[in-house]
């Protein structure tokens, strides 16, 4: 599988959200630091449902280019 470099500096960017929410969190900082976990780790659901939406595109692209009878579900 070929390596994703948006997806693997999410993730370390998540990890740094985190951090700095717990943090945040020991100086009572409680709306800033749940907004920021928020913000912060919303970016990886965002790329995964990008992924997903790609992945289903391509698989209904793929089922209609086959003849009849022959539409299975390409797996990844």
């Amino acid at each position: 599988m070929k390596e994703n470099v948006v997806k693997d500096k999410s993730f370390l960017f998540a990890i740094r959200i985190v951090n700095c929410f717990r943090h945040l969190q020991e100086k009572k900082e409680y709306v800033l630091s749940k907004q920021l976990l928020r913000s912060g780790t919303a970016i990886g659901a965002l790329i995964r449902e990008a992924e997903m939406a790609e992945s289903k595109t391509m698989d209904d692209h793929v089922r209609t280019r086959l003849p009849q009878g022959q539409h299975k579900r390409v797996r990844r």
